[in-house]
């Protein structure tokens, strides 16, 4: 079966047992350095959300609810009204949608959440889409199952995943298992992880000692560190001596604390000529790309080309950039479109929904698993010259399903 490609220019269609098969594209933790979907910022008072919360995007004749925090506080509604305008314009650009948007403001409360669902699903919404916060997509969730109708989420955290809740967000453990399959790929057969002592940390730690048992490799030291310089240089002092055994290090964390890591490396005599600096995708910030003990290092992101064109056509819409995680509800969007104009009354059920072959949005491949999580096609990038390269195209088809996915 072939992947289904998602476009709003919709230039082609091509079917295959019974799915569409292409329509021509257009095209970690998140997208955003220091954002957390996983929990909500302080909401702003209730009142706020009067505006937002009967909008509808469309009009055609199937519903499809869309819930996002638009008035919660700090980078919770920076994030949710790009996410809003992306919806927008796929719709915009996807010929003849079918579709009418219900826009609901959930406020990043679990109890606007569940007000929201609820509003959605009276109004007919066949499936949602949203919200962004572990939290309210629980409560979502609940509300959706009730009422028997698919949710397709931005949480980044898999544990409020389940059958009929599915999220499309960037994932820790699709670039952990990226990048320590390239690296193994590529001769690298012990690794060392310094890993922060967060919610990220836990999960990219069990992620990357499952990468390296599935294949075979030694797996030499793992450290952990609270965010702190002081515990950061400690924590690379405790695991320095496993760094003589290993030529590979993986380092999932930011560019801010990234600095403090590298320079307590550097302290060490660590080289990363011989011990291969790996990342996850919360590397992909030019401020990483600058630091010099990196250079050279690996990290899985999303190929950046489909982002870039996406964001030019944003920009000359709605005269401002997008956040890195706006394209998410543009394939959530496109697809459900897409399924809705293809798939007739069986459109947005488990089968189609977890179709093994996937779909290509404009962050690539990615395909949604039985229990919620997604499966992604992602590049593997070098840092190099202070800028990042290519050096392992992102597939354009997913191979087998991992086992228990």
């Amino acid at each position: 079966m072939n992947v289904i490609q998602l476009s709003g220019l919709c230039r082609r269609t091509l079917l295959s047992a019974g799915l569409l098969a292409t329509l021509t594209a257009c095209n970690s933790l998140s997208g955003l350095p220091g954002f957390d979907s996983t929990k909500p910022t302080q909401p702003v008072p209730t009142q706020t959300a009067a505006a937002t919360t009967g909008q509808t995007i469309g009009n055609g004749s199937v519903r499809v609810g869309l819930v996002l925090p638009l008035s919660a506080g700090g980078q919770g509604a920076l994030v949710a009204n790009a996410l809003r305008n992306a919806a927008e314009m796929a719709l915009a650009e996807f010929q003849g949608a079918n579709l009418t948007i219900l826009v609901k403001d959930d406020r990043g409360t679990t109890e606007g959440a569940q007000a929201a669902a609820q509003e959605a699903v009276a109004e007919g919404a066949e499936i949602i889409v949203g919200p962004l916060f572990a939290p309210t997509v629980q409560a979502v969730g609940q509300v959706a199952r009730a009422a028997n109708r698919p949710v397709i989420a931005f949480s980044t955290d898999t544990g409020v995943a389940a059958q009929g809740v599915y999220l499309l967000s960037f994932l820790a453990e699709n670039d952990v298992d990226r990048i320590i399959s390239h690296a193994i790929a590529q001769g690298r057969r012990s690794f060392a992880a310094l890993v922060p002592d967060t919610s990220y940390g836990k999960v990219v730690e069990a992620a990357f000692q499952q990468a390296a048992g599935a294949r075979g490799a030694r797996v030499v030291a793992i450290e952990r560190y609270q965010q702190d310089a002081g515990k950061i240089r400690e924590a690379v002092g405790r695991l320095a001596p496993a760094l003589a055994q290993s030529d590979a290090l993986l380092l999932p964390e930011g560019a801010d604390f990234l600095t403090v890591i590298a320079q307590a490396l550097q302290a060490t005599g660590y080289d990363p000529r011989r011990v291969k600096p790996l990342g996850t995708g919360v590397w992909n910030d030019a401020r990483t790309f600058a630091i010099p003990q990196l250079q050279g290092g690996w990290f899985a992101s999303p190929d950046a080309a489909g982002f870039n064109a996406f964001a030019t056509r944003y920009q000359a819409r709605f005269n401002a950039p997008p956040t890195r995680t706006a394209t998410l509800a543009y394939d959530a969007v496109s697809l459900v479109a897409a399924l809705a104009r293809t798939q007739g009354t069986q459109r947005f059920s488990e089968a189609v929904l977890t179709n093994p072959s996937g779909f290509a949005g404009a962050d690539g491949v990615f395909r949604f698993r039985a229990d919620g999580p997604n499966d992604r096609g992602l590049a593997v990038l070098e840092v190099r010259n202070g800028t990042s390269v290519t050096v392992s195209p992102a597939p354009r088809e997913l191979g087998p399903r991992r086992t228990g996915t």
